[in-house]
């Protein structure tokens, strides 16, 4: 099982955000590069970095400083965040990106969605954030209407490679993982899972552990290895026993 540390970026900064609001910012690294490296240089195996900005926005806004995160790592990059047509897509995947993370236009264009997972097989994931399951687009700030249950087969379909799963009413509050909900995705989909919010300590990680069986690819913190709830190198030592 994968620990993907997250480098989200807003206003070239590396930030958690509070529940995904945007006015709810929490400044941890002015330098998003260096911040990158001091997670691989502690093991990291696959880094999980958030356009915030571009998220909000709908079009890339720290691209510059993506390209240079990755020319300066060895390790494998997923990107989230304004990735909304195809030619945006081959730009990151040019820039060094390994995989992309796809929210809102899978969702809102599955037709767009669907075209952009045949053209860019085996790199292309979707995001499927909810609050109480109900799905969020837009940077989260928009209700979809429909729950991740219901959409899932149909990502799967569409040609989607991995689903990320967020509980946004967790993300950035340290208040522990929705395994209920992690284990009904599983079940749901054979697409590989992310799990993402709510992480706090190594209890959570390893309160995730039985799901590695069924479905459960990786889990994403961010805060809590920040803040220092979770320490990452344990982490990852625990993860490899």
């Amino acid at each position: 099982m994968i620990l993907f540390p997250a480098v989200d970026i807003k206003d070239g900064q590396c930030v958690r955000l509070a529940q995904g609001r945007e006015d709810e910012v929490t400044v941890f690294s002015t330098d998003p590069v260096a911040q990158a490296r001091y997670w691989a240089e502690l093991g990291a195996e696959f880094l999980h970095v958030v356009d915030l900005d571009g998220a909000f926005s709908g079009r890339p806004r720290n691209f510059e400083l993506i390209e240079d995160i990755c020319g300066s790592l060895d390790i494998p990059i997923q990107l989230g965040g304004g990735i909304r047509d195809l030619a945006t897509a081959r730009s990151y995947l040019k820039a060094g990106v390994n995989r992309l993370i796809i929210g809102t236009l899978a969702l809102e264009d599955p037709e767009a969605f669907s075209a952009m997972c045949r053209a860019l097989p085996g790199k292309v994931g979707v995001s499927l954030d909810a609050v109480d399951g109900r799905l969020k687009t837009r940077g989260w700030v928009r209700d979809f209407g429909r729950i991740v249950l219901d959409v899932v087969e149909d990502m799967e379909k569409a040609g989607a490679a991995f689903v990320v799963y967020t509980d946004i009413s967790r993300d950035g509050m340290q208040s522990g993982v929705n395994v209920e909900a992690l284990s009904a995705l599983c079940d749901k989909t054979n697409l590989p899972v992310i799990a993402a919010g709510g992480v706090h300590t190594l209890e959570d990680i390893k309160g995730l552990w039985h799901l590695r069986n069924r479905g459960l690819q990786g889990i994403i913190t961010g805060r809590a290895i920040y803040t220092g709830s979770l320490d990452f190198r344990a982490a990852l030592e625990w993860l490899r026993h």
